[in-house]
């Protein structure tokens, strides 16, 4: 997982680093936080997105297949969101690198680069408070995977 900024809120960190933990049960996982830009102030929000843009791509590995957290992106349920993790599994590859941006959005790069966008949500959330969102979700997914009795249907 890469996220512009950190995470300020100390209620947000420890979530984040409960569920970190327990996805390294699972499969190895990284959380990348770029840092904000200096100096963002006197930046454009077109800049901003630009450099942050590049920020990401070179966290980026080869042959790892980005998918963005995006508004706009396509709504799972749990149980539909763990096969569709399955399935990118399963189609090889050399990792998944599920990107939060920052304030502003993505850049147009960083959208052409992208193999897919999921939306958590219609309604707006603090980039902070998506993180921990996201890393829960992607922890019932393995459990669901796995047939553990995390998630009930």
């Amino acid at each position: 997982m890469i996220c512009v900024g950190k995470t300020m809120k100390p209620f947000l960190k420890d979530g984040e680093q409960t569920y970190v933990k327990r996805l390294g049960h699972y499969s190895s996982f990284e959380k990348i936080e770029i840092p904000e830009l200096k100096n963002a102030k006197k930046l454009s929000q077109s800049q901003i997105k630009q450099q942050e843009g590049r920020l990401i791509l070179n966290q980026i590995k080869p042959g790892e297949t980005m998918v963005l957290l995006d508004e706009h992106g396509k709504h799972y349920s749990s149980v539909e969101f763990s096969k569709y993790l399955q399935k990118k599994f399963n189609s090889g590859g050399k990792g998944l690198a599920f990107i939060i941006g920052g304030a502003y959005g993505f850049s147009d790069e960083v959208y052409a680069k992208a193999s897919g966008k999921i939306s958590l949500s219609k309604m707006t959330f603090s980039h902070q408070m998506v993180r921990l969102f996201f890393l829960e979700q992607l922890y019932r997914g393995f459990t669901i995977l796995k047939g553990e009795p995390y998630h009930h249907e």
